[in-house]
C-alpha cells in the first residue's frame, strides 16, 4: 500500500526550551514544512510520565507552541496541537500495549537511564510511553519522524509495533479492505550537523534543563548578553581548533562548538573549520557569539510576545486539535474494525 507521506513529531513541555530542543528538533520542523504535510504535537501526555506541576505544565505547554511558531510552523498551512485534546492517542496506545511485548520495552535504553535504580518505584507510564509514542505517530499514520540519535531506538519499536499489528491482523485488514498493510513503517528523518548538543560545560552530557548550572545551557529566552556570556564561559581546550574534522574527535568541548555553529549557520562543520581551523577559542567564541545572537535574539523575542499573548495559543491548539482529531478518528474506526471491537 503507498501511503501519503506525513511528517509527526513532539516536544515535551518540561519547561526552559534551550538551544539543544532547537537544533535538535524545533528548527528542523519548520524546514520540513515546504516539503511534507506535517503534524507537530506538544507532548503533554509523555510530560506526566513523571509528576509534573500543573501550572507549570500548562505554562510549558503553551511556551512549546510558541517555540513551534517563533521558529517559522505555520499553524495555519500544517497542524500544531496538545496531545492530551486527542484522546485517540491514548485509545491507540492500549491497543498498542497489547501488540508490543515486555521484552521489547525491556531493551529499551531510556528507561534504564532515566529510571535509574529505583526503577521499582517509576511509573508505568514510563516505562510504557514508548507505546505511546508510536501511537502518536501510527495514529496519523506518520510515514517520518524527525528524530534525534537518542530516539532512533523508540522509533524502531514504533516500527516494530506497526509490523507485528499489520502480521497479526493481516487477515482482517484485508477483509475490511485496507489492502496488505494497515500502518506504515515509519521511517526516521535524521540530518544536520548538531542533531545532538551537548552541555557547554562538559561535552560528553547532552544538554539539558535538569542540570545544575545554567551555564551548561542556552535558554531559548535567554537575551543577547546571557548567550555571549554563556558561550564565552563554555568548556574549551588549551588547543587551536583543528583544520580537519578527524582533528574533533578526541576533542568533545571542541566538537559540539563547532557543531553549534555549523547547525546556525547551515554549513558542515568542515566548511567552519576550513574558516577557523588554527584560530584560538577567543577568536571562535567571538564568531560564535556574534552568529548565536543574530540567530536566537528574535527567536527569543517573539517567542515572548507570544506566551504574553495565551488566547492566541490556546486558540491556535483548539484549532490544530480539532483537525488533528479529524485524522486520528477515522484511524481509530479502522483499528477498531479491525481488531474486533462493535463500535457505534
Amino acid at each position: 500500500m503507498t501511503f501519503k507521506e506525513r511528517v509527526f513529531s513532539g516536544v515535551q513541555p518540561t519547561g526552559n526550551l534551550h538551544l539543544g530542543n532547537y537544533l535538535g528538533a524545533i528548527a528542523r520542523f519548520a524546514a520540513l514544512q515546504d516539503n511534507y504535510d506535517c503534524i507537530y504535537c506538544v507532548v503533554d501526555l509523555h510530560a506526566i510520565t513523571v509528576w509534573q506541576d500543573p501550572a507549570e505544565l500548562a505554562r510549558a505547554t503553551r511556551e512549546v507552541t510558541a517555540a513551534f511558531i517563533a521558529c517559522g510552523i505555520d499553524p495555519k498551512k500544517h497542524i500544531i496541537f496538545n496531545q492530551s485534546q486527542v484522546a485517540e492517542h491514548a485509545e491507540l496506545a492500549w491497543v498498542f500495549n497489547c501488540v508490543a511485548r515486555m521484552g521489547w520495552l525491556n531493551r529499551m535504553t531510556q528507561f534504564k537511564e532515566k529510571a535509574g535504580k529505583d526503577r521499582e518505584n517509576a511509573s508505568v507510564g514510563l516505562f510504557a510511553y514508548p507505546n505511546l509514542m508510536a501511537a502518536d505517530i501510527l495514529v496519523y499514520r506518520g510515514t517520518h519522524v524527525p528524530v534525534g540519535e537518542d530516539q532512533k531506538q523508540h522509533l524502531e519499536l514504533s516500527r516494530d509495533i506497526a509490523q507485528k499489528f499489520n502480521n497479526d491482523f493481516s487477515a482482517s485488514i484485508k477483509a475490511h479492505g485496507f489492502g496488505e498493510t494497515f500502518f506504515p513503517l515509519p521511517e526516521p528523518l535524521i540530518a544536520g550537523p548538531a542533531t545532538r548538543v551537548m552541555s557547554l560545560r562538559d561535552g560528553s552530557k547532552k544538554m539539558s534543563k535538569s542540570e545544575p548550572s545554567d551555564y551548561s545551557r542556552i535558554n531559548l529566552t535567554d537575551d543577547a548578553d546571557a548567550i555571549a556570556q554563556k558561550i564565552r564561559k563554555a568548556k574549551t581546550d588549551p588547543e587551536p581548533l583543528p583544520s580537519e574534522e578527524k582533528g574533533l574527535e578526541p576533542r568533545p568541548e571542541a566538537d559540539n562548538l563547532v557543531g553549534i555553529y555549523a547547525a546556525l549557520a547551515a554549513v558542515p562543520k568542515a566548511q567552519v573549520l576550513a574558516e577557523f581551523g588554527g584560530a584560538q577559542f577567543s577568536t571562535f567564541k567571538s564568531a560564535l557569539v556574534d552568529l548565536a545572537v543574530v540567530k536566537l535574539g528574535p527567536l527569543g523575542a517573539e517567542m515572548k510576545r507570544l506566551v504574553h499573548d495565551p488566547v492566541y495559543i490556546d486558540s491556535v491548539l483548539a484549532d490544530g486539535a480539532s483537525r488533528a482529531q479529524t485524522i486520528a478518528a477515522d484511524t481509530m474506526k479502522a483499528v477498531k474494525d479491525i481488531v474486533g471491537f462493535i463500535r457505534r
